[in-house]
């Protein structure tokens, strides 16, 4: 399905209401707890989640929620998650993407990760306000900047990367450019630190609490 086409399917205000707990939610979410959290019935969400899925914007998979296995054990649910797939709208077409990764080779190839570091904590430090005093706050900065942020105890952890299909390509060029992005959004912000603590399925930039402020 074309991106367009993909987006398209979001104009419907309870199948958006879907995908956004699906998106939000850490693990994968049942037919059940969709249809909960919409405030809808199990088939109707069923339909909608179904439609989000042939777009592209979820994936599925199966599994006994019980643990068990084995007669008895009843039959496998049918779960959600958000899809890896990037969808992009640009009329006309644009393909900043392939320019985007042009450069990262050059610049790879050139070793100029310090330099791309220290524009990147730069851009950081140009788009920060006021200093956040805590996790909350630096939540609130991220999502401004296209980040999907939750909490994990005492961290802050992202879903998304904006930066995934360089990041896959080109890791340590652009997870080193991402962390130094946040060093600079965060910078000021003495209680918070930014790191990195890559983990599958998400951002390899982890934020926390500064370990000179724990008691």
């Amino acid at each position: 399905m074309k991106d367009i086409d993909a987006v398209g399917v979001l104009q419907d205000p309870v199948r958006r209401r879907l995908y956004e707990y699906v998106a939000a939610s850490s693990e994968p979410v049942s037919r059940n707890e969709a249809a909960t959290a919409a405030g809808i019935q199990r088939t109707l969400a069923a339909h909608h989640l179904d439609k989000l899925a042939e777009a592209g914007l979820l994936d599925t998979e199966s599994r006994r929620l019980s643990g068990r296995s084995g007669p008895g054990a009843g039959r496998p649910a049918k779960l959600y998650r958000r899809a890896a797939a990037e969808h992009q709208i640009s009329l006309p077409p644009r393909d900043y993407r392939t320019a985007a990764s042009l450069l990262a080779q050059v610049a790879e190839e050139a070793r100029l990760d310090v330099e791309l570091q220290k524009a990147a904590r730069e851009q950081g430090r140009a788009a920060r306000s006021e200093p956040a005093h805590d996790l909350s706050e630096v939540a609130d900065l991220l999502r401004a900047r296209g980040y999907e942020p939750f909490t994990d105890g005492d961290t802050l952890r992202m879903r998304n990367c904006p930066f995934h299909a360089l990041a896959e390509a080109y890791p340590p060029l652009v997870c080193g450019m991402n962390l130094a992005l946040l060093e600079g959004l965060l910078e000021g912000s003495e209680k918070v630190r930014a790191r990195i603590d890559a983990r599958p399925g998400i951002c390899c930039v982890a934020v926390d609490l500064s370990k000179n402020n724990v008691d």
